[in-house]
């Protein structure tokens, strides 16, 4: 009896030989109404029989039903082309992965060769943690052999386990240590960074409802008077307007120069009652030679900008500064204004910020609010400005509005230039000179003002190894800054209240809590707990506040909520730096002194030129503009763009630290995978491969 044709099979290998460009079967019989399908000539070894005789292999009978041997063939023949198939495609895939591991391993090679004078092989802290690794590979090892041994589910005890052997002994006494002398203090420390976390998150949950209080009442400083527009009024009387000194301080800003300098040579305030400084630290004689010309350019249309350099680079920027404040002129003037190289104020940034110091003579500082220019350049810069948005939006403005305290920017604000004789001028003590100034004002009894209506465009650091480095500087600086001025703090006359706030708050918890909980919690005692299960971290700590800290942040930025996952992660990445950078300022190691420029990389140089040549005409009638110094500039650029593509080939870097904790944590979750503990394998995935991407710097900028 012949079976029922399979139609299924037949449409989907037909469907098959059609995508493969195959002709498979030959069809050499019609087909009939009943039974559709196509027919294959089979050879074989002899004639078929209607009585079923005994010719074939084997004497075996054959069937008297020819239907059914061409269909036997037919599904034979069908599923050894499906073995191929299946064969070509593993084959392919194979080829594929090994590919990827050598390009990976030459990616690696060449990485490696290139970081090998990096100082993060010799660092203190690299050190312990390529120890943990060690440590934590080894114990893995043994819970993968207890794990196939059965133990995991069953463990031994130290009188039974002699019949388990050496092995049996050993991992028995290993649970008895684990659960008596390990756990115990793991757990304590655990406890202890988990309530840390808890207050960090508290305080932030304030500061994000004293935000909402402020957007809700529409609070914000009012300013006393109002300075008309140069441009629209040129009967104005310029006596009314301060003298206002402005101060660029850089060093080796080769692609940034021209933007900050045209920007501020704009500004809408009489030029007779402004006077610039370009304070140029650079070692590179070409720049200076640049920014010379660049300066000479706006004194031939009429701009007061001087030109300084120091012989004598110490002190970094606070050196810089303290250097042009000693000069004669400074005592005729009333406030000063900084902007660091990258930043281009609007034509009106005077003219907003200047009238808070009317009638508010207590007032030192009016700090505006920073804009990026390359916000969405990349991932890196995505999510700075995240942080950036939440530290102007909401820190800034509630300590500003109910404390009349924060800590200066270093840029993009305007001091009053008495405030800073009267605490005490520049200070080369730390590498945050903003911050020591600041600190040092409000003890003296001087306020801050923050507008956060008043925008001035800067650049974000676009690689890794630049941002790093920043935020090395600013997490180190304050260490170095509260050893300083601890005793300073208590012995000065503002309330206890203030006093308290800049302990505990402004130093304690948001400059030293949390980078040391953030790196101990999820980069030691979370991969620990994987090891140490009688030591456990619920996952309300490692889930369910973080995510609700991740979600406060980017409240200021709602833009950027698609990027709340990789934000998390990130942070938490960021937190070896902070940690490093944080201990190295507060025990006084050589790195917290270390002051590198950020890179800059100029991303809106070009387009802000002509808009600058646009706006510099209506703004400087008197003033002739000289062919010659028209020609000067167009050679000192062409100059410029030469030395640029003279320059050295930039390569992606290796960074240990961040490697080595990736798979520290990697490892961590295999042994949450043996375990069955769903979140904390998946949160220990990926926030290793986090780590991962950052050490391999594939994140920010690429280069080859």
């Amino acid at each position: 009896m012949s079976r029922a044709p399979n139609y299924e099979f037949q449409e989907w290998w037909n469907k098959q030989r059609e995508k493969n460009n195959v002709d498979l079967f030959q069809d050499k019989e019609h087909q009939t109404e009943s039974a559709p399908f196509l027919s294959v000539d089979i050879q074989g070894g002899g004639d078929v029989k209607g009585g079923g005789g005994g010719g074939g292999r084997g004497g075996k009978a054959r069937s008297s039903d020819p239907l059914v041997e061409k269909d036997r063939a037919r599904s034979a023949r069908q599923l050894s082309w499906v073995v191929r198939l299946k064969f070509q495609q593993v084959g392919a895939f194979l080829a594929w992965i090994s590919n990827g591991a050598v390009h990976l391993v030459r990616t690696a090679n060449r990485r490696i060769s290139s970081a090998g004078s990096r100082s993060d092989s010799s660092s203190r802290l690299y050190r312990a943690i390529r120890a943990f690794l060690i440590v934590v590979i080894l114990l893995l090892g043994f819970e993968l052999l207890a794990y196939f041994k059965g133990w995991h589910f069953s463990p031994p005890v130290v009188g039974s386990a002699e019949v388990l052997g050496m092995v049996g002994v050993v991992y028995a006494r290993w649970l008895e240590i684990r659960a008596e002398y390990l756990a115990p203090p793991l757990q304590g420390l655990a406890n202890v960074c988990t309530f840390l976390f808890i207050v960090q998150t508290v305080d932030r949950i304030v500061l994000i409802l004293g935000c909402f209080w402020i957007k809700f009442r529409r609070l914000k400083p009012v300013a006393s008077i109002e300075y008309a527009s140069i441009g629209e009024n040129r009967e104005v009387n310029v006596e009314e307007y301060p003298m206002v000194l402005i101060q660029i301080p850089m060093c080796n800003e080769r692609e940034v120069y021209q933007q900050s300098i045209g920007a501020v040579c704009i500004m809408d305030w009489p030029k007779e009652r402004m006077l610039v400084q370009v304070l140029d630290d650079s070692d590179d004689v070409d720049i200076q030679q640049l920014i010379k010309a660049e300066v000479h350019k706006w004194q031939q249309r009429g701009v007061r900008i001087i030109y300084r350099h120091r012989l004598i680079r110490t002190g970094y920027k606070a050196g810089n500064l303290k250097s042009a404040m000693s000069c004669d002129y400074v005592k005729d003037y009333e406030f000063v204004a900084i902007f660091d190289a990258d930043f281009q104020p609007t034509p009106d940034f005077l003219l907003k910020t200047i009238p808070y110091f009317e009638g508010n003579d207590d007032l030192a500082l009016v700090q505006a609010r920073w804009a990026f220019v390359n916000k969405d350049e990349n991932l890196l810069t995505r999510l700075q400005n995240i942080n950036l948005s939440f530290h102007f939006e909401v820190e800034q403005q509630v300590n500003g509005w109910f404390l009349n305290f924060f800590g200066f920017n270093g840029t993009a604000g305007v001091w009053r230039i008495k405030a800073l004789e009267d605490s005490g001028g520049w200070l080369e003590r730390t590498t945050v000179e903003d911050m020591d100034i600041a600190v040092r004002a409000h003890l003296h009894g001087w306020k801050f003002v923050f507008i956060n209506d008043v925008k001035c465009l800067c650049e974000l650091p676009e690689t890794y190894e630049a941002y790093k480095k920043q935020q090395h500087r600013w997490h180190s600086g304050p260490m170095q800054l509260f050893r300083l001025c601890f005793f300073d703090i208590l012995r000065s006359k503002i309330s206890w209240v203030k006093k308290a706030n800049m302990i505990f708050l402004f130093f304690l918890l948001r400059k030293l809590i949390l980078p040391f909980y953030s790196f101990t919690l999820f980069c030691f005692i979370l991969p620990m707990t994987m090891f140490l299960p009688e030591a456990e971290l619920p996952a309300l700590v490692v889930c369910y506040i973080p995510g609700l800290m991740s979600v406060l942040s980017i409240l200021p930025a709602p833009r950027s909520f698609p990027f709340i996952v990789p934000y998390l992660l990130f942070e938490n990445t960021m937190s070896v730096t902070k940690f490093n950078a944080m201990v190295s300022g507060l025990f006084r190691f050589g790195s917290s002194y270390e002051w590198v420029v950020t890179k800059k990389l100029g991303r809106s140089s070009e387009t802000d030129l002509i808009a600058y040549e646009k706006e510099s005409e209506p703004l400087m009638q008197s003033a002739t503009l000289h062919r010659s110094s028209s020609d000067s500039g167009i050679e000192e650029l062409s100059k410029l763009d030469l030395s640029k593509k003279s320059g050295k080939t930039k390569r992606n870097l290796l960074f240990r630290k961040e490697l080595a904790l990736a798979f520290i944590l990697l490892t961590a979750s295999v042994r949450s995978l043996l375990s069955a503990q769903g979140i904390h394998f998946y949160f220990l995935l990926f926030q290793g491969i986090s780590f991962l991407v950052v050490g391999l710097d594939l994140i920010g900028e690429q280069v080859s």
